[in-house]
């Protein structure tokens, strides 16, 4: 009990402390900056993926020189679907080891005092027995679809551990499950399932279509997790834990597809019907993680899921005039997205 005690003590980040977002415009790192700031974290450091490539390992060691950050938290990725994954491989598992390892390099270099490195729950083996246990992590092939993606942080959950091991670093691990909130991706073709349904839903009813049509069956079950509650368990993590071992932060409870369509019809507002086209695949058919870790330190996921999809939606009404234009405008088939 004095240790945990000692644990806890050492891991609270004063008011003050200079901490360094990667990947602070994306969805994760813009939540993770709105979480601090709330918190009252004002001494926020961060650069867009143009300012500082974090590819370039000289470049990311200059920077942790020149502004000595003393806790990281590491958002940054390349990002994308199964069609990305499977079109760009060697981008996708190569910018990413790239931007980890120097990122996680440069903060034992530079007496970093915490990072976070958060991860992605399709690190875990495609048939892992559900819900999906952190022990889990290793015990079998994974999803081909998303291999490149998952192979790259599999490797920086690995290299936090080695450094924490040999150096005694406080380098620790989380595992989202899937996200949605203010700031999603609403490309049809790029996102995932949640802002998917809110842009294809919305854009029926205003074209006041009859029907919408789904991909697969609608009966494979995920688990969503609102992004300011992943935003929260960042910095409970940060306060609370100092385990070298992975740790996953979801809900704990899964949903239907189709019974999603439904909430996300209703909040939307489209009054027609829901088709669904089964010669298209279903994936995996449920994906859920085990909470009980997190949960036992004393950190529980607040908001609902129906008032989740209501607030991302007010978001995407405000947005959508910017959404279409940056979707207008991109060049992304050509190298990928990475976050900045």
């Amino acid at each position: 009990m004095a240790r945990e005690r000692s644990l806890v003590a050492r891991s609270r980040m004063d008011k003050g402390a200079k901490i360094y977002v990667a990947g602070h415009r994306g969805l994760v790192g813009s939540a993770i900056i709105r979480r601090l700031q709330r918190a009252g974290y004002a001494n926020l450091v961060f650069r867009t993926s143009r300012e500082l490539d974090l590819r370039e390992q000289q470049a990311v060691r200059e920077f942790f020189a020149a502004e000595k950050p003393e806790y990281v938290i590491l958002a940054a990725a390349k990002v994308g679907g199964i069609l990305a994954n499977d079109s760009y491989p060697a981008e996708f598992i190569y910018d990413n080891l790239m931007m980890e390892a120097n990122v996680i390099d440069s903060s034992y270099r530079h007496g970093v005092k915490k990072l976070l490195a958060l991860g992605s729950t399709c690190i875990y083996p495609k048939m892992a027995p559900q819900p999906l246990k952190e022990e889990s992590l290793l015990t079998g092939p994974l999803e081909p679809t998303n291999e490149w993606y998952a192979v790259a942080k599999i490797a920086g959950i690995k290299l936090c551990q080695a450094y924490q091991r040999q150096y005694g670093c406080r380098f620790i691990t989380a595992m989202p499950t899937n996200l949605y909130g203010p700031g999603d991706n609403f490309d049809l073709e790029k996102s995932h399932v949640l802002p998917a349904m809110i842009r294809k839903f919305h854009e029926a009813k205003l074209s006041g279509a009859e029907t919408v049509t789904l991909w697969g069956t609608g009966s494979p079950r995920r688990e969503f997790l609102h992004v300011d509650d992943m935003a929260d368990a960042c910095l409970f993590l940060m306060q609370h834990y100092d385990d070298p071992e992975i740790i996953n932060i979801g809900v704990g409870q899964d949903i239907p597809i189709a019974e999603l369509a439904e909430i996300v019809r209703g909040v939307v507002g489209f009054e027609g019907r829901i088709e669904y086209d089964s010669s298209k695949p279903d994936g995996t058919p449920r994906k859920l993680v085990d909470t009980s870790k997190i949960n036992a330190l004393g950190w529980k996921a607040r908001i609902g899921l129906r008032e989740g999809i209501e607030q991302t939606y007010r978001w995407f009404l405000e947005h959508v005039g910017e959404l279409r234009g940056a979707e207008r405008g991109a060049a992304w088939g050509r190298t990928g997205k990475t976050t900045g």
